[in-house]
């Protein structure tokens, strides 16, 4: 896992890695070197003569992600981006301030969806994300703290951290970083 610090990069003057998150696709991808390349594997005769695969390398970040599933370029292009913003929210924390209110796409988020009770597809679920794991990064991993923040019940933490594996993951990662007991 990356922090931010004063030896990493940083994607805006705020010093912090939301800015990625922000991004356009466009955008995100200019910062990204693109590799296309044959994928091996099975998938029929067009497998293996068509450049479909595709690796995406964030510069800033140094987070390299790839997508070959698909014989679509394109579709893969998709899936890696997806993976991209994925590994930018899972694994790089920031620093948190003594802010008194949490961030205007947070608060949209738990309007849009109270509880955090938010879907991949929505606008905001990444920067989400990001956010809740600095936040409990930040408290040491303590669930209690946590939420007293985030403003939402343990049990609607708990249930936002299982909607995704990885997240799942990352959380209990902390858990056991600090001492504490993965989350069940």
């Amino acid at each position: 896992m990356q922090r931010l610090s004063a030896d990493n990069p940083r994607p805006d003057s705020s010093g912090n890695s939301r800015g990625w998150l922000s991004l356009t696709d466009v955008q995100l991808l200019d910062q990204c070197l693109i590799d296309v390349y044959r994928a091996s594997g099975p998938g029929g005769q067009k497998r293996n003569k068509t450049s479909s695969a595709v690796r995406l390398r964030h510069q800033p970040t140094t987070l390299t992600v790839i997508a070959e599933e698909s014989r679509s370029q394109h579709e893969n292009k998709t899936r890696a981006l997806r993976r991209l913003r994925q590994a930018i929210a899972l694994h790089l924390r920031n620093e948190m301030g003594h802010e008194n209110s949490p961030p205007e796409f947070y608060v949209r988020a738990l309007a849009d969806a109270p509880g955090l009770h938010l879907s991949k597809r929505h606008p905001d679920y990444w920067l989400t994300v990001q956010y809740v794991l600095d936040v409990l990064y930040s408290h040491e991993a303590a669930v209690a703290d946590t939420v007293s923040v985030l403003r939402v019940s343990t049990g609607q933490l708990i249930r936002f951290l299982k909607g995704d594996p990885k997240l799942w993951d990352q959380a209990n990662r902390f858990r056991r970083q600090f001492g504490h007991q993965p989350l069940r």
